[in-house]
């Protein structure tokens, strides 16, 4: 992959063999793009949530063993560009990461279906229930956000399965109160547990 990317133009100026690593030399290099393993030892998907956090001038593009729907979706909230498998034409890799520096989103045709399903599904789901027939309009992450509280996990464990920080997490939870208009994170689960969202 190296050569074929220095082939075509690119320079190549870090590797890193693990996520912590990942994170302090994109930071310090400040790369225009970031090619990370979604395997990487301690979390590919957590180290792109971090980098696209603190640089979010560089696009991030995840390289996979194979198709995970789960992963995918993961990798996009965490604000990757890109999901490509490490099988993918080493000739072809350059044209797809140039894509994505330019705002072209870097996905396999199959898993571009699967966006648009996932997309079409949450935009009639987002509304969370007001007194008498209303209903307040929240976003993606909100909705996420607040599904997982009404599933009884706390915030460190939203921001794990999310894959963003804690202090994000409280952020959408007091996004989610003000809509709710309600006085606090308790009440709002009351009204998420006793009300169907719609």
């Amino acid at each position: 992959m190296r050569a074929a990317l220095e082939n075509e133009g690119f320079t190549v100026v870090a590797e890193a063999a693990d996520a912590s690593t990942a994170v302090k030399l994109a930071l310090e290099q400040q790369p225009d793009i970031c090619l990370i393993d979604v395997d990487l030892p301690g979390s590919g998907i957590s180290a792109a949530a971090e980098i696209t956090a603190r640089l979010p001038g560089a696009a991030v593009v995840m390289l996979a063993r194979s198709e995970r729907d789960s992963e995918l979706l993961a990798a996009l909230r965490a604000g990757a560009v890109g999901y490509l498998l490490m099988d993918t034409d080493p000739l072809r890799l350059p044209h797809a990461l140039r894509g994505a520096i330019e705002g072209e989103a870097a996905v396999p045709r199959r898993l571009v279906t699967l966006l648009i399903d996932e997309f079409r599904s949450r935009e009639g789901r987002r509304r969370l229930p007001l007194s008498g027939r209303r209903a307040a309009r929240v976003t993606s992450r909100e909705w996420d956000v607040a599904e997982l509280m009404r599933d009884g996990l706390t915030t460190a464990e939203i921001a794990e399965r999310l894959y963003v920080s804690p202090v994000t997490v409280r952020r959408h939870v007091s996004a989610i109160v003000r809509k709710l208009e309600v006085p606090d994170r308790d009440s709002a689960l009351e009204v998420l547990r006793e009300r169907q969202p719609i």
